[in-house]
């Protein structure tokens, strides 16, 4: 199959028709997926610190340390959170913080062990690549260090958060402030040597352009053929409200379904070496969450027990294990909970 070039996605996106895009995008997935199981996994986001110096415009989330509702959980506190999704039979946290100024290396050394020791069952997947890059800064030491230390005690694998688009010109607007795309993708690259899969994300409808949308494809395109160390690729829309990102830029639009479905389409046939691709219903309902499924995506990402970032933005989604399976079995597929590694752990 030919592979499709940065001018060639931009056309699809801008200029095919809707229910072309998807036809084609869906027949992509049933060329990757032919058994028709759609997963999704039970876990929980733990938002270990509210606190962050990183002051990105298009955040609702962060607030700075000596703010009155500025938080960093305790250990007992984050190990509460991760009994109360045991009971329902989650296996893995997403764990992510605020770019804390002043927590180094071995905080979070010591924060893996204690949940790695104490819950051997549930999977890490934490910590962005721009609290990677800060954390080997204010630690003095390599992000590969970081990464390889962070291994030792438990850590299993990390996000995508932080990419949101690998552009430069788009960083230095909305996120001044946080790593540039060669870092982010460096230390993605530095955990794919050190077998540390991750995942890849992007957020849309900021002051992007469709070419630089494709740019960003193209990058972790390139990166997955060098490692191969990417799992699965993730897109959301910008969540506006409460941000300073709106006051500057009034201008920017609400994203609409379309616009999402075009882009998760083009995706599907852009990204050729991505096996699985999310449905964001977290920012865009359990309908277009639904509808996604036709266009690309083989994977309804997490129930959500707990979601913070994308709420104080005022997405606030939820679903529970059985709407998500009575959402995959109403368009024909075969429901299945899997695991981090996209393992089939039970079908419905």
């Amino acid at each position: 199959m030919k592979r499709l070039s940065i001018d060639e996605a931009v056309w699809l996106i801008e200029n095919a028709p809707l229910h072309e895009l998807g036809r084609m995008a869906y027949a992509r997935k049933k060329e990757l997926h032919p058994d028709a199981i759609t997963t999704f996994i039970v876990d929980r986001n733990i938002n270990y610190t509210n606190v962050c110096w990183v002051d990105c415009k298009f955040c609702a989330f962060y607030r700075h340390a000596k703010e009155e509702d500025a938080y960093v959980l305790s250990f007992e506190e984050i190990g509460k959170k991760i009994e109360e999704l045991l009971e329902i039979g989650g296996t893995q946290i997403l764990f992510q913080g605020g770019v804390h100024p002043k927590l180094k290396i071995e905080w979070y050394e010591d924060l893996v062990e204690y949940i790695s020791k104490k819950y051997p069952s549930i999977t890490i997947h934490g910590f962005s690549a721009v609290e990677i890059d800060y954390i080997a800064r204010i630690s003095k030491i390599t992000i590969a260090e970081v990464l390889s230390r962070l291994k030792a005690k438990g850590l299993y694998s990390i996000p995508g958060a932080g990419a949101e688009i690998l552009s430069d010109r788009v960083r230095d607007i909305i996120a001044p402030r946080k790593c540039d795309t060669a870092i982010w993708l460096d230390v993605h690259r530095q955990a794919h040597k050190l077998d540390i899969k991750s995942t890849a994300t992007m957020m849309f409808g900021t002051v992007e352009t469709t070419r630089e949308i494709v740019e960003h494809w193209d990058h972790i395109r390139n990166l997955q053929d060098e490692t191969g160390g990417f799992r699965a690729f993730i897109l959301w829309s910008f969540q506006g409200l409460n941000t300073k990102l709106m006051q500057e830029y009034p201008q920017i639009q609400k994203q609409s379904s379309n616009r999402y479905l075009r882009l998760l389409a083009v995706s599907r046939l852009f990204l050729d070496n991505f096996k699985n691709i999310q449905s964001s219903w977290v920012t865009q309902g359990s309908y277009v969450g639904q509808l996604a499924l036709k266009f690309g995506a083989n994977d309804l990402g997490s129930t959500m027990m707990e979601e913070n970032v994308v709420k104080a933005a005022g997405a606030s989604y939820r679903m529970s294990q059985d709407e998500m399976i009575a959402l995959i079995r109403d368009i024909g597929e075969i429901p299945a909970k899997r695991n981090t590694n996209y393992d089939i752990l039970e079908r419905f």
